[in-house]
């Protein structure tokens, strides 16, 4: 029997060999240390903890609408009016089951076979693949070192044809922690003014984490004349310590939610109705806990840049926000070990498991095979193990 081809287009996870050697070592009692989580290691709020069991004790565990229920679809409204000073109506909004799942159900809604989406390398790993998913064609935009990993007007005005249907923006980054200023965003909107039949979708996941005073800034929020054609993807899963509950949004306009809904409707159907309510304490509820959480990302973000600058052959572009760090290590390429020599992001990814017993993500996975993703969702213990570990590898590398 033959499988869809859409399942052979699909890329095999990078990660997938490194966890397989992770478990194996712990299963024979070898203390791993993983700087590959992608999610923070706080306990989610006591606040949303208590709704989702008074959501349990009231029965509230029927279906709700499929694209979500309304009492959430106006806090998401109220939350995003506070936080991007714009406005929205519940019917701007999507409840989905993750981030993931709001971006998903996007693409499967604008895009037709052959249609391109730009995503900016180094990218967020599901990216090309849900474009893929949905008969599109990923354009990868190669982006620099020298320009901190981000698009620059000219390069993004050089990466559209006329099959682009899309472009997706992502900030503060997943893998390298960027955000973009509103300087920055605003010399890309004056490209993307000229375009007036393409799809802007910020991925705004980590709009929350941000280091060293970085106001918050999208699209948008810098040129209103977008607020149209720009689709807004966040969630609770990395600012409320929420990520096993499945809770996203899309936000935008009101023809596009509404395909993206209909189509959520012929799949999953509505995210779990007490991950809803919980959510709805999340957003409207007292927001310190976030704040102890970005203090805490801070702090270990310069820890861990200060280990790494003491390491010969390694550099960075300094993160401004989320809990990732993506220093390229291709000055250790070539280098020899015991088993033999290190080529290659997943060469030095499964030198550092065997090696040093540390979990890191392939740059590869990335869009950028010179670097390796390192997450400092750690305790502070962790992460100087960890980071001793690292150094002491790399410099045994001949």
């Amino acid at each position: 029997m033959k499988l869809a081809k859409r399942v052979s287009e699909i890329r095999p996870s990078a990660t997938l060999s490194i966890n397989a050697k992770a478990q194996e070592l712990r299963r024979q009692g070898v203390k791993v240390i993983s700087f590959a989580v992608g999610e923070p290691d706080f306990d989610t709020p006591t606040n949303v903890k208590q709704m989702a069991v008074q959501a349990v004790v009231r029965n509230q565990s029927r279906y709700t609408p499929a694209s979500g229920m309304q009492e959430l679809k106006e806090a998401v409204c109220y939350w995003i009016a506070q936080n991007y000073g714009l406005h929205y109506s519940p019917s701007n909004v999507l409840v989905s089951c993750g981030g993931k799942h709001a971006l998903y159900n996007v693409f499967q809604a604008i895009l037709d076979p052959g249609d391109e989406v730009l995503i900016p390398a180094p990218y967020w790993v599901s990216y090309p693949d849900m474009v893929i998913l949905a008969g599109g064609a990923p354009s990868i935009i190669y982006t620099s070192f020298d320009d901190g990993y981000k698009i620059t007007p000219e390069l993004l005005r050089k990466s559209i044809t006329e099959k682009t249907k899309a472009l997706i923006i992502n900030s503060p980054s997943n893998p390298t922690g960027v955000h973009y200023r509103k300087d920055e965003l605003k010399a890309l909107s004056e490209v993307l003014l000229d375009y007036p039949d393409l799809w802007i979708i910020s991925d705004d996941i980590y709009s929350h984490i941000l280091f060293s005073g970085s106001k918050w800034a999208n699209i948008v929020m810098v040129e209103p004349s977008l607020k149209d054609r720009t689709i807004i993807i966040h969630g609770v899963s990395k600012t409320y310590a929420m990520t096993g509950w499945r809770i996203g949004f899309a936000i935008g306009n009101e023809e596009l939610i509404k395909a993206a809904s209909k189509i959520q409707s012929q799949s999953t159907s509505n995210p779990c109705s007490i991950a809803q309510w919980a959510s709805l304490a999340a957003l409207l509820g007292d927001q310190s806990d976030v704040k102890i959480m970005v203090e805490s990302f801070e702090a270990r973000c310069n820890y861990v840049m200060n280990r790494l600058k003491a390491i010969s052959g390694i550099r960075f572009v300094e993160p401004q926000g989320a809990f990732y760090i993506f220093p390229d290590v291709s000055a250790f390429y070539g280098r020899s070990w015991d088993a033999g020599k290190v080529e290659d992001s997943m060469g030095m990814a499964n030198y550092l498991m065997d090696k040093a017993h540390i979990a890191v993500v392939p740059g590869v996975a990335f869009g950028d095979d010179r670097c390796i993703r390192l997450s400092y969702a750690l305790s502070m213990r962790q992460l100087e193990e960890g980071c001793n570990r690292l150094q002491k590898a790399l410099e045994e590398l001949r």
